[in-house]
């Protein structure tokens, strides 16, 4: 399983745990890493996420997934998430065009 989030890319960091003794030994520091799924208003349909809790926070903060995934350049996305800004973008052309 990746320990990556898909939103703001947070990953897992390495570092020692340090005795009194002052004796280091390798550590890992993972991310707080949910399964999650949020709805896409302008697709009708619930979108699965690999995300951190602050990686939750920074999509309410922007207004929600659509707004998120409109408002986040292309090259910052993670690689599954390209896609569905794509079918976003074309639903909302599409809504624009009716």
């Amino acid at each position: 399983m990746s320990r990556r989030c898909m939103i703001t890319g947070k990953a897992v960091l390495v570092g020692n745990n340090v005795s009194h003794a002052n004796n280091k030994t390798k550590r890992r520091f993972l991310p707080n890493i949910q399964d999650t799924r949020l709805y896409s208003e302008v697709l009708e349909r619930w979108v699965s996420l690999k995300v951190t809790t602050a990686g939750l926070r920074t999509v309410e903060h922007t207004g929600g997934l659509d707004a998120f995934l409109i408002g986040t350049a292309k090259t910052k996305l993670d690689a599954d998430l390209r896609p569905v800004k794509a079918a976003v973008e074309k639903a909302l052309a599409d809504k624009k065009a009716a």
